[in-house]
C-alpha cells in the first residue's frame, strides 16, 4: 500500500489521533461507482455530494472519525481501486 500514499502518511503523523478526517473524491455520475465508494464508510460518516457543472461528475465529502494514520490510508487505498475515482 506504500508508494502513492507516502507523503500522505508523512503529513497525516504530525496529527493527533483519532480524530474526525475529512476525505474528498471526484468521481464518474454513475451510481455503482458511488455506491462503492460510499460503502467504505460507516453509517454514522457524514456525507456530502455535489454535482459538477455538466453533471457527468460527483464530488463526494466525507467526515468520519478515524483512529489512526493507517485507516486514513486504507480507506484512500481502497477508493482508488475504483475506476474513474479521484482522491483529493
Amino acid at each position: 500500500m506504500s508508494g502513492k500514499f507516502d507523503s500522505l502518511k508523512v503529513q497525516l503523523e504530525l496529527e493527533e489521533w483519532p480524530m474526525v478526517y475529512l476525505f474528498k473524491f471526484i468521481m464518474p455520475n454513475d451510481s455503482v461507482v458511488i455506491a462503492k465508494v460510499t460503502a467504505l464508510f460507516d453509517d454514522g460518516a457524514d456525507l456530502k455530494y455535489s454535482n459538477s457543472k455538466t453533471g457527468k461528475y460527483v464530488s463526494l465529502s466525507v467526515k468520519e472519525m478515524m483512529l489512526n494514520v493507517g485507516s486514513v490510508i486504507e480507506k484512500y487505498h481502497n477508493a482508488s481501486e475504483f475506476k474513474g475515482v479521484i482522491s483529493l
